[in-house]
């Protein structure tokens, strides 16, 4: 079986319910750039798939970068005078902010306030927030919960430790026929946020079980990597790979009720953009053009290595109110958005592994498709659909053209121009170009 064989039989169903319940699994984990949590997550997602999990040390100079401390975290809260918790880790992790260095002290409300964060305009929603590379601690509460607190002295506590470790991320690589790549990557650096976080790893779990099985042109390297740091540590320990990676897509806030958005590559013209724009348009979403903003997609197109990478999502990152909130829930993201966006995926695959030119053998005006059992035995309807395609692969099959240059042309879809050449392929009326 090859993708176009596993997008015909996919069930869109089952595929939901098993990415939803992946991410249940992996929600209430507490995950930072480095730490336990983002180990802990990486093991329930190697239960289901082939995972190297590599470790980089603290120190480690990663191009302009060095990997920073690991940050572990066992507890936190702010408690009053009565040492009732008003603010507590243990009922969400987004309520510190991430990376917070230790605390222990006590301190009148005028002391604490620079130190939390809440939403004005959402007030029960709590945000998330980080301190990766400028020590600090804080807190993160709803506003109501800020505005109920009063004078008086509170009991702060950062149970949590910064220390030399290590960065670490996980690396799936399904060999094909030939050693040239997809590059297929997910931050999962966030604690429980839905969308913005796990959506991406989920997908990109369940094309790892898809894809396994099937037959592949391209070898395919799936990573699940911190935000920034781990694609930048990545690129740094892997400069022999990057030649060999001619397409590559980054998945991120793929779970939200919003149409498909797909983000160009640096130059706007790689194949995968043609392709992700062509499954996009017909799926009724929007393409942007590149933007040195956003996810890790800005690193694989840095100038150094300017890479064929776009990013494949929904709504994109920040235009969503539940954006980094604890309104990006397990309830925010549904089975059916995630489904819609694994089988977007896997079309853009279908592209990138089937598109291939043909010579039409009967060049000459246009072959009896009848007789061959390829035209409707009944004259004189419209051309349907189908029959268009073939019209238009022998039309344009002169070695020149590639299935993907017919379904821009015709206005068709991929999925349409491609089971065309294979109709005529079969009848005899097409060879294939042999591919480089």
């Amino acid at each position: 079986m090859n993708v176009a064989e596993a997008l015909a039989a996919f069930d869109s169903v089952r595929s939901g319910d098993r990415m939803h319940e992946l991410m249940t699994e992996l929600f209430p984990i507490c995950r930072s750039i480095t730490g336990d949590g983002f180990r802990q997550s990486l093991g329930i997602v190697g239960k289901r798939i082939p995972l190297d999990v590599h470790e980089v040390p603290t120190g480690t100079q990663a191009f302009d970068w060095t990997v920073p401390k690991e940050w572990n975290i066992r507890d936190a809260y702010v408690a009053d005078a009565t040492g009732e918790r008003l603010v507590d880790f243990r009922e969400s992790n987004l309520h510190v902010v991430n990376y917070s260095v230790p605390v222990r002290a006590r301190m009148p409300l005028q002391e604490l306030l620079p130190h939390l964060n809440a939403i004005p305009e959402h007030r029960d929603w709590i945000p998330y927030r980080t301190s990766y590379y400028a020590p600090s601690w804080g807190f993160c509460l709803t506003q109501r919960q800020l505005d109920g607190l009063v004078e008086g002295e509170y009991e702060v506590v950062v149970d949590s430790t910064l220390e030399d470790g290590s960065l670490t991320y996980g690396e799936c690589y399904l060999e094909g026929e030939t050693d040239e790549e997809v590059l297929i990557t997910c931050h999962g650096c966030h604690p429980s946020l839905a969308n913005d976080n796990l959506s991406g790893v989920v997908l990109v779990a369940a094309l790892a079980e898809l894809l396994g099985p099937l037959e592949r042109r391209y070898s395919y390297r799936l990573l699940f990597i911190p935000g920034t740091i781990g694609s930048i540590t990545w690129l740094s320990r892997n400069e022999a790979v990057v030649p060999r990676v001619r397409h590559g897509l980054v998945a991120a806030c793929v779970g939200d009720p919003g149409p498909l958005t797909y983000k160009r590559t640096r130059h706007g013209t790689a194949t995968v953009d043609r392709a992700a724009t062509h499954v996009v348009a017909h799926r009724g979403g929007q393409v942007r053009d590149f933007s040195p903003y956003g996810y890790d997609e800005r690193q694989f197109n840095s100038p150094g290595f300017d890479m064929p990478v776009g990013c494949l999502s929904r709504t994109p990152h920040g235009e969503f109110p539940e954006y980094h909130t604890s309104a990006d829930n397990l309830e925010f993201v549904r089975p059916e958005q995630l489904a819609d966006s694994l089988a977007a995926y896997l079309e853009v695959l279908d592209i990138l592994e089937g598109d291939r030119a043909y010579v039409n053998l009967s060049p000459k005006g246009e072959p009896q498709l009848g007789k061959r059992g390829l035209y409707p035995s009944m004259g004189g309807k419209r051309a349907e659909d189908e029959v268009l395609a073939m019209l238009w692969v022998l039309n344009q099959s002169d070695g020149d053209h590639t299935l993907l240059d017919v379904a821009e042309r015709s206005g068709l879809s991929f999925g349409a121009i491609r089971e065309a050449a294979d109709k005529l392929l079969a009848g005899g009326l097409l060879s294939p170009v042999p591919q480089l």
